[in-house]
């Protein structure tokens, strides 16, 4: 909703506002009640803007009651934990434009206006300026902080400090001391996805990279917490895979997929039988000729042939394919803005964000076949 925020019901479209204020920034919703939780800059005792302070708020969806949750001295508030006790974090020294000469974002995407030229002189493609623009953040190696703050007490606690550019902060949807996090930047540069404890103990590397070239990102945790996804190529821009990694056992998943079947963003579905893929352009990484759709993947496991198994076969890597359906064509889509598939809570719709009629909207397609 402009100037504020509001809620959908998702069986009548209906659509309830919860908060007017055109200073508000949605945050996220606690799994635990039913808040909705938002940010404001703070403000000084004379009533003017605070600088790289916020203040973090609740809104009830019931009741629309409004309580202060923390305040925030510096940096951006990225996650919430399971059971709503802890904030997540992250702070860095000094801010730095990723695209030259802007502060800010493009509005109408989401992200900057990328643009570069190569060694002769000419305009890269918006993807290729990207990927300049984001090596040149992480060489600049600006110091970072993780920190949870307690919502109950306000405390703020520092879990690990680097010059590694810090990024995508995320809890476990179970584990409430659970934190995954990545190494932002170019991806075959990068060991992109970590995990860490709220402690910080239990620094870990998720995916070692084995091959030149090799990328691995736009990480997720599944609804039961139990496993990482994310999307694997081998090398880049080649082979594509969507990987998984079992926090508890460290058992991986492989599930293939075509070309055009590549998504700047997958997801899964909340009882973990379904994926999700948002499609690309012709620019993108995976350089597809059809992949302007929002498509619904169907996992399928290659089993062991004449149910013959290797003596070390639980070691080794699960490997699948995943049956790819169309849901909804994008031909129209400029994918500057990234469409970012969700599942809703009940499994029923796939939900995102486009720009195919102009104007940015949210749309939702249906997983079941009409009729």
């Amino acid at each position: 909703m402009p100037g504020g925020i509001s809620a959908v019901d998702l069986k009548t479209r209906g659509i309830t506002p919860l908060l007017r204020d055109k200073d508000a920034r949605l945050l996220f919703t606690g799994r635990k009640s039913r808040n909705v939780y938002f940010t404001k800059a703070a403000e000084s005792a004379g009533g003017a803007t605070s600088s790289g302070a916020s203040v973090v708020y609740a809104v009830d969806a019931d009741t629309r009651r409004v309580r202060q949750i923390a305040r925030v001295p510096a940096g951006s508030i990225g996650s919430i934990n399971a059971d709503e006790t802890l904030l997540l974090g992250q702070w860095q020294t000094r801010e730095m434009p990723l695209q030259p000469g802007q502060a800010g974002r493009d509005a109408r995407f989401g992200q900057a206006a990328y643009a570069a030229v190569d060694k002769n002189g000419r305009p890269m493609t918006f993807a290729d300026a990207k990927e300049v623009r984001l090596n040149d953040r992480l060489e600049a190696k600006i110091p970072m902080e993780i920190f949870t703050i307690d919502t109950r007490t306000g405390e703020r606690k520092l879990i690990h400090r680097a010059t590694d550019w810090l990024n995508h902060i995320q809890f476990s949807a179970t584990d409430p001391n659970q934190i995954m996090f990545c190494h932002e930047g170019p991806w075959h540069k990068v060991d992109r996805i970590w995990t860490i404890r709220t402690d910080g103990s239990g620094l870990k590397k998720v995916h070692a990279r084995t091959m030149n070239m090799e990328i691995a990102g736009h990480e997720w945790m599944s609804d039961d917490g139990r496993t990482i996804w994310y999307d694997l190529q081998t090398p880049r821009g080649q082979k594509f895979t969507l990987a998984g990694y079992d926090l508890q056992t460290g058992k991986r998943t492989h599930y293939h997929h075509e070309r055009d079947e590549w998504s700047v963003h997958y997801n899964s579905s909340h009882d973990g039988k379904l994926f999700a893929g948002d499609g690309g352009d012709a620019e993108m990484v995976a350089r597809a000729k059809d992949g302007k759709w929002i498509y619904l993947f169907r996992p399928e496991a290659i089993p062991d042939v004449a149910g013959i198994s290797a003596p070390n076969a639980a070691d080794l890597i699960s490997p699948g394919i995943l049956r790819s359906e169309r849901l909804v064509n994008m031909k129209a889509h400029d994918y500057r803005l990234e469409p970012n598939v969700t599942f809703t809570p009940d499994n029923k719709w796939v939900v995102f964000t486009s720009n195919m009629h102009g104007a940015k909207h949210v749309y939702a397609a249906e997983v079941a076949k009409a009729g």
